[in-house]
């Protein structure tokens, strides 16, 4: 047992660090505040994490790990409906680690490992959309020159990789609180799915515009996404 007992406090000072950072910002939360939340002393958390740093790459190991599984899921998606599910999934990744996009150009310039590594999360996620794309045009539900493909993926890398700053532009002192979260979560996806609007046959098209109107709205935030028509853990 007391072998045991270093990981969990380990973990306890992740989800702790997480939550705050979460909450706060990183850039306002100390080390010693996350101490002082779990009731420890700062000597403790040092023990575990020496430096800001090793607790930051952590929780974004943590990250990482989810978001290359759940990347694998795009090759199931094979319409709206998928689409939906799955783009939903990527915002609700993105808002449990939402510190690391609220503040991702401070992280950066401050974490060369930060950097190095988001590097390769905008890869793999244009990679990701690129197989979506991919998976709706052999359903026959989009038509897409081959050349627009990747102008197409990048933009909708742009919109997951920075709408929770954009959320928090239009309102900084609610966005980002857990009680905005399903709108947020909602907006981004939708906002997302539209870049593939154009190139969309016209029932799925159709289908897009009514998920869109279903969920739309700061007070859609209560209800569930529809059920979706392939399983992504399977597919991971």
């Amino acid at each position: 047992m007391a072998k045991k007992a270093p990981r969990r406090t380990a973990q306890r000072i992740l989800e702790a660090a997480l939550e705050l950072f979460n909450r706060f910002g990183e850039p306002n939360v100390s080390t010693t505040l996350v101490a002082g939340e779990l009731n420890i002393s700062p000597g403790n958390l040092y023990y575990h994490y020496p430096a800001k740093e090793e607790l930051i790459n952590k929780l974004y190991e943590g990250y990482e790990a989810e978001l290359n599984e759940l990347l694998h899921a795009s090759e199931g998606v094979h319409d709206v409906e998928d689409a939906w599910f799955f783009m939903h999934s990527l915002f609700e990744l993105i808002w449990r680690y939402r510190f690391l996009y609220r503040d991702l150009n401070d992280l950066l310039s401050k974490n060369r490992h930060l950097e190095t590594q988001f590097q390769l999360v905008l890869k793999n996620k244009a990679r990701a959309i690129r197989v979506l794309i991919a998976g709706l045009s052999r359903a026959g539900h989009l038509d897409i020159d081959a050349h627009e493909v990747d102008t197409l993926a990048q933009s909708m890398v742009v919109v997951l990789t920075y709408w929770l700053s954009y959320e928090y532009v239009r309102n900084p002192r609610e966005a980002l609180e857990p009680a905005h979260a399903q709108g947020a979560l909602m907006r981004g996806g939708q906002h997302t799915l539209h870049l593939l609007a154009p190139y969309l046959g016209g029932e799925q098209r159709r289908h897009l515009l009514t998920l869109s109107h279903a969920y739309s709205g700061e007070d859609s935030a209560s209800t569930p996404p529809p059920a979706a028509t392939v399983d992504l853990a399977a597919q991971a």
